[in-house]
């Protein structure tokens, strides 16, 4: 995948934003709360317990640094990842996000 593909799958998401912070890195947030983050040394996502299970201990991916107590998986190789499968990472992580909000700030963003 690239970063130009995991950019256009992250704000394809409904009421989807990115911000640069830390330095150069791109997250990607929903009602101001991250969802994902793009940097040069990979990507990271909030993941389903199921999921950060899977992805960590079989998969590819780690426990993210500072993140991992709260599900979040990091990968350190993009171009190596899967286009689809990062897409519906991705879609979940936003989903999983999204329903953390609040009922006003759901209805607030349309969703």
């Amino acid at each position: 995948m690239t970063p130009e593909a995991f950019h256009a799958a992250a704000l394809a998401l409904p009421a989807a934003t990115m911000t640069v912070q830390w330095g150069a890195d791109q997250v990607y947030k929903v009602g101001g709360k991250m969802f994902a983050v793009l940097g040069e040394g990979g990507f990271s996502f909030k993941a389903s317990d199921v999921a950060f299970e899977v992805l960590t201990e079989t998969g590819p991916g780690v426990p993210a640094p500072y993140m991992a107590r709260a599900k979040w998986v990091r990968f350190y190789d993009l171009a190596a990842a899967d286009e689809a499968e990062v897409a519906d990472w991705l879609k979940t992580a936003h989903a999983l996000i999204a329903a953390k909000l609040t009922r006003k700030a759901r209805a607030e963003l349309g969703l």
